[in-house]
């Protein structure tokens, strides 16, 4: 068997067991994918199989990532990966070691996610109401930008969510997030009503589309493209058009920073954090930590800023 046959097999049987016990996401094993196709390309052009490489080996191929000038949380995913791979492969009997096992990984950059301030929060929610070609766009994104901030949701999970998720009386909404997990989220009073705003016009198209002979969506949020619903892509477009509309800089806007918004201004009005993880759907608290770090940050720019005591003396 060839050196990238053998490579291949390594890493189809890892990604098939992941996806099998772990429920490993599509995107995280797409990402698995991608690292260890890579090493496995540095270990070939150096003559060398996963069965065969040592510690100084692995070792070697995060220098020459470090040399590419990759991030460390990038050189850190991969280092992850590696040691995954190699863990399974102990498990499976293909190897008698984990050459990677013992190897420290370059430590990720801490850095706080960027969030935005209620009233920045309050303009988009404005602007949502008025970007968009037609009275359904408008109301659509009303829709999407009320369910975003009122629940934290990931914007994979807001734009494929279906249909069924929000019938009867919208009062929580089931969200299937990372590895197939499901969790229950209540919706604020404006996200409801958006919901079922949407939900009127959202049948309105569905009927026209039946009388044309045309399937109905599954989808909450349906498009013509491919995928059968509002790709991330073009949410990601029409949230900066919200930025600008509301005057609010595009560059901080995104998705994702609303989800960070969410969770930070929970945190300031007295939510706690084993609360804040569970809507959020993360696994481990320690993910959810970092909201407090931003807390700490915006409260000490707020005595630096206010109080008159830090003022330097003129």
């Amino acid at each position: 068997m060839s050196a990238t046959s053998e490579h291949l097999r390594w890493i189809s049987t890892f990604l098939d067991a992941q996806a099998a016990e772990l429920g490993a996401a599509n995107n995280t094993q797409l990402a698995y994918a991608r690292d260890l196709k890579d090493f496995a390309g540095w270990l070939a052009a150096r003559k060398c199989t996963f069965d065969a490489a040592t510690r100084d080996d692995v070792e070697a191929y995060l220098i020459f990532c470090d040399a590419q000038g990759l991030a460390k949380s990038t050189r850190a995913r991969r280092l992850s990966a590696i040691k995954q791979l190699y863990r399974f492969g102990f498990e499976e009997g293909w190897r008698s070691d984990n050459p990677a096992i013992q190897i420290a990984g370059p430590g990720r950059e801490k850095r706080l996610p960027k969030t935005l301030s209620m009233a920045e929060v309050d303009g988009l929610l404005a602007a949502a109401r008025e970007v968009g070609r037609s009275p359904h766009d408008r109301v659509r994104n009303t829709c999407l930008m009320e369910l975003l901030y009122a629940t934290g949701m990931r914007v994979s999970e807001l734009v494929s969510l279906p249909v069924a998720a929000a019938r009867g009386n919208p009062r929580m909404l089931l969200i299937r997030g990372k590895g197939d997990k499901e969790r229950m989220v209540p919706l604020s009073p404006p996200a409801r009503d958006a919901l079922i705003e949407w939900l009127a016009v959202w049948e309105d198209i569905q009927d026209d589309a039946r009388s044309k002979g045309k399937a109905a969506s599954r989808f909450l949020f349906a498009s013509r493209g491919k995928e059968g619903h509002l790709t991330r892509h073009r949410f990601y477009i029409l949230i900066k058009e919200m930025a600008v509309h509301a005057g609010v800089m595009p560059s901080k806007v995104t998705p994702h920073t609303l989800r960070h918004a969410f969770a930070t201004h929970l945190l300031e009005n007295g939510a706690d954090l084993r609360s804040i993880q569970t809507l959020l759907g993360h696994a481990d608290v320690a993910t959810t930590e970092i909201y407090t770090h931003v807390l700490e940050a915006r409260l000490q720019e707020l005595v630096l800023t206010h109080h008159p005591l830090a003022k330097d003396d003129e």
